[in-house]
């Protein structure tokens, strides 16, 4: 038994509570040497100079297993940089080498030594020549300076080479480095010749081991106890170096040796104390270049005519004389100086300032004189001239492929030259739309108000609403003549050369002056264009120019504009832009209703149709379009003021939006519809037409076309700056309110229109109804066609129906429709309560009502189908002559759906002209009472 032992209880489940444990386990205790964590031993450790060293690692094995772990070492060993630029690598192989060499000459001067292979054998190898250094038991490396470690004799078992570590290479780091510090200890005029002495080297690898020694005494190594003083004295070693440099470089650039100049260069920048300042050697050479030194060879007011009209052609050869300094001087920056100095951009940028700037700042401070105008377009064409410095940077910076230049560090050289004029330039440019946009607006409403009826009734005024042509596709020229104008850029370096429309074509861009060449026959005429004939023109006749045709028989769905010379057949031609046309490109017409309602207008409402003006909406595009351009050209400016470009950019075309809405197409409406409700039809004498809802019509095709046209140049012109589905978007909100506007103002146009127009169909009726129309003789032959003043009421809605559609969206259209078919049914009650009906005359009244009928079926209103419907069954009451029948249609509440009430049927039979022998059997049959039987008088 007693091989046996007690079998011990076994946990079947684990010690948990609720799915959690009931014993937590305790974070483990940081590991303690001394009184002191291990990492904050190691912390203190890498804070320590390294000959401090072997005393901390010899307070116990603890510490000294800290000395020895990598992360203290690795620090100091990417201090020194050497895995970055592997040419620090290639100076401690020569280091190396050089000691190598010195060792081997050494030991070939000693006796001979006899291998003895005892117990001793391994202490034979020490070099008994060798010199111990008087710090080698503080500075914890040092003992291994002059010691080489050659076994006596071949081992049987040799070891693999151990990993190398980050002490491990710093070790051979500090072995080979810590021997040059003693030349630092010399006089200064003593230390480079000393050290090149040691290394022979050429200028660069002397260059290099400054810059490695500069690395080696740095504060976050601190290999040595006196590293500070050691590197003030290697720090006026390099400054002496440098200054070497300098001079051998000037000796090679008057010799026009690039190479040597290249050596000299990489040395110097090695040497160069980074940590504030330019470079010197780059500054010394960027100073000296002659371009700096021709300023009075150009002179800026050269760009200014005697008529102090601006001519950037001074200024093209000024530039030419800018980029072969670049071509030339910044090609050998390239070349000669290393990639990480960029030169080439110090060089640029003094170039910019000193010498770009000036020019420029004496350009624009004269254009200033002159006018706003002036100085707006030279901002523009300056920036313009000016970027061409970025191409050339860049096609110098080719030249080398590590240049480490970019195109942004190339556009920033213009960019910071030109931020001096940026402020100035856009709040001139917004207060120059402004007063450019309010005086347009404010020289229509002076001419439209000075307008004589003779002008506005003249026959050769070209309108939307001509009998032979469709406005939708009259609309669709003005369109695409507008989009396909949009394309064509604008001008922004002036010349004052003949060429295209009187733009110069430079670097593949032609620079025509948009919508103000909105005539494409006038590019081919020869001569210069002043400032007078660059701005928008609204007189083309002496071009005689033509941009699209329409022909007769051409159709909507399939038109397409097409190019036309001047003398072919019904062309449409852009010179008919004229202040007194608010419609241009227009035929003219010999019978238009918009003629025919002009010459019976009157005095009050002889200029309705001229209240607004697609010239005045190109014009207030063109201003808006010219500073626009000119604003974008600074579109690529990066940080504050590319916010501002954005920003002004914007809010140039807000103020467009709000000077063609509020300035012109909201008051022009909103006098349309004033003088609207001012119309008397008893007035004029044609009343098929009313005159000034004719002419509120062709206000409705303007404005739509004026939206359209703002449509077509906010998706080309501005959505390329915005984002469209920004609903916050101060462009989106203020488009959005302008379109609102326009809503609103053709609705309340079109409720005074209606109003009219009824009026004038219920004079219509009253005027062509006779007395005896619907109660006639008994001996009259019977007519079954409508009457007169219901077919001249019904021609008067058609043609007016007629001059809306295709003006305004289907949503406007069936209320305009709808309100028309509400306010005809009551017009045409109070005209049968009127009437005197006979059973021949009620033929003639369901007549009318099916002509009434059939009219407001064509205009496909479900609404007011029905009610017309309703109405036309009423007329039935009129041609029933038993009265018990006629009690019985009375009573009938569900005959009319419920339109009418058996009280507003009675109202109607009662102007029957037999209703005083029929009203006792009607009153009878319908209440079952008679009034002599039923009722007494007390």
């Amino acid at each position: 038994m007693d091989k046996f032992t007690t079998l011990e209880p076994v946990k079947l489940y684990s010690n948990t509570f609720l799915g959690r444990n009931s014993t937590q386990k305790s974070p483990a205790a940081p590991q303690l040497v001394g009184r002191l964590p291990a990492d904050l031993h190691l912390l203190l450790i890498s804070h320590l100079p390294v000959p401090d060293l072997p005393a901390y690692s010899r307070c116990c094995r603890a510490t000294a297993k800290f000395v020895r772990e990598d992360k203290v070492w690795e620090p100091r060993w990417k201090a020194l940089g050497i895995d970055k630029d592997p040419s620090l690598k290639r100076v401690l192989d020569l280091l190396e080498r050089k000691n190598q060499e010195k060792v081997a000459s050494t030991r070939a001067a000693a006796p001979p030594i006899i291998p003895v292979d005892d117990d001793f054998g391994e202490f034979t190898t020490a070099d008994v020549f060798a010199t111990p250094a008087p710090e080698e038991m503080g500075d914890f490396v040092g003992a291994f300076n002059n010691a080489q470690l050659v076994p006596a004799s071949p081992a049987p078992f040799a070891k693999s080479p151990a990993v190398e570590t980050f002490k491990t290479k710093y070790t051979r780091v500090h072995s080979l480095l810590k021997p040059l510090t003693k030349v630092l200890d010399l006089a200064p005029h003593l230390v480079l010749s000393e050290l090149a002495a040691q290394i022979q080297p050429t200028l660069y690898e002397e260059a290099k081991t400054l810059r490695l020694l500069s690395f080696f005494l740095s504060p976050v190594i601190q290999p040595l106890r006196q590293w500070e003083t050691l590197f003030l004295s290697l720090r006026s070693a390099m400054d002496r170096f440098d200054s070497t440099l300098l001079a051998a470089f000037d000796t090679a650039d008057s010799k026009g040796d690039e190479e040597g100049m290249r050596e000299a260069a990489e040395s110097s920048w090695e040497v160069w104390d980074n940590s504030g300042g330019d470079w010197e050697m780059g500054k010394v050479w960027a100073e000296k270049r002659e371009i700096f030194y021709q300023e009075g060879r150009w002179k800026p007011l050269d760009n200014f005519t005697a008529e102090s009209q601006l001519d950037f052609a001074a200024m093209d050869e000024f530039m030419e004389n800018i980029l072969h300094a670049i071509h030339e001087d910044g090609a050998r920056a390239v070349r000669v100086f290393p990639p990480a100095s960029q030169v080439l951009i110090l060089f640029s940028e003094r170039l910019a300032n000193e010498v770009v700037g000036e020019y420029v700042t004496q350009l624009l401070s004269r254009a200033r004189e002159i006018s706003n105008e002036t100085y707006l377009v030279s901002v523009a064409a300056s920036f313009r001239e000016s970027w061409k410095m970025v191409d050339a940077i860049m096609e110098v910076a080719k030249q080398r492929k590590d240049s480490l230049v970019d195109r942004n560090k190339a556009e920033d050289v213009v960019y910071q030259m030109f931020e001096a004029n940026m402020d100035e330039y856009l709040d001139e440019e917004v207060e120059s739309v402004k007063r450019a946009l309010d005086t347009i607006c404010s020289g229509w409403n002076q001419e439209a108000s000075s307008t004589s009826p003779t002008q506005a009734n003249d026959s050769s005024t070209r309108r939307y609403l001509s009998s032979t042509e469709n406005p939708a596709v009259l609309k669709r020229n003005v369109l695409a003549s507008f989009t396909n104008v949009l394309l064509l850029p604008v001008t922004i370096v002036p010349r004052t050369v003949n060429a295209v429309g009187g733009a110069l074509m430079t670097g593949g861009n032609a620079a025509v002056q948009g919508i103000s060449m909105l005539n494409p026959q006038r590019w081919a005429g020869s001569g210069n264009l002043g400032p007078a004939d660059t701005k928008y023109s609204r007189n083309l006749d002496k071009d005689r120019g033509t941009l699209f045709e329409l022909d007769d028989d051409e159709d909507e769905d399939d038109y397409q504009p097409r190019a036309r010379n001047a003398s072919e057949k019904n062309s449409v031609s852009l010179s008919q832009l004229e202040i007194t046309s608010p419609t241009p490109l227009m035929n003219a017409s010999s019978a238009t209703p918009m003629q025919s309602a002009a010459s019976d207008a009157g005095p009050g409402t002889h200029q309705l149709d001229l209240l607004l003006s697609l010239d005045v909406a190109l014009e207030l595009i063109h201003a808006d379009r010219e500073s626009l351009k000119r604003v974008e050209t600074f579109a690529g400016y990066p940080g504050h003021y590319g916010h501002r470009v954005r920003d002004t950019i914007e809010e140039i075309f807000v103020l467009m939006l709000q000077a063609l809405g509020e300035g012109h197409v909201v008051r022009g409406f909103a006098q349309a519809t004033e003088r609207m409700r001012a119309y008397k039809p008893a007035e004029h004498s044609d009343t098929g037409r009313v005159a000034p809802l004719v002419q509120f019509f062709e206000l409705v095709h303007i404005g739509d076309t004026i939206q359209s046209i703002m449509q077509v140049y906010f998706d080309k012109e501005l959505a390329p700056h915005i984002d469209k589905t920004d609903f916050m978007n101060v462009v989106v909100r203020e488009k959005k309110r302008f379109e609102n506007a326009l809503d609103d103002s053709v609705a309340a146009g079109l409720n005074a229109g209606t109003e009219v127009l009824m009026n004038q169909v219920e004079h219509i009726i009253l005027t062509y109804t006779k007395p005896r129309e619907y109660y006639p003789p008994e001996d009259a032959p019977l007519e079954l066609g409508p009457t007169r003043g219901c077919t001249e009421a019904i021609q008067c809605l058609e043609n007016h129906c007629k001059l809306l559609k295709g003006s305004t969206s289907k949503e406007v259209l069936e209320v305009f429709y709808q309100e028309i078919g509400l306010r005809l049914i009551g017009i045409l009650q109070k005209h049968i309560k009127r009437q005197i009906i006979s059973l021949s005359g009620g033929f003639q009244v369901i007549a009318d009502l099916n002509a009434y009928n059939a009219f407001i079926t064509s205009l496909k209103i479900p609404s007011i189908i029905a009610d017309f419907s309703h109405l036309k069954m009423l007329g039935h009451v009129y041609v029933v002559e038993d009265a018990k029948d006629l009690a019985q249609i009375v009573k009938d509440v569900a005959r009319y759906g419920g339109a009418y009430r058996p009280e507003d049927v009675y109202e109607f039979i009662q102007r029957r002209s037999d209703w005083k022998k029929i009203e006792k059997t009607v009153d009878k049959t319908m209440y079952n009472l008679s009034f002599k039987e039923d009722c007494m008088i007390c």
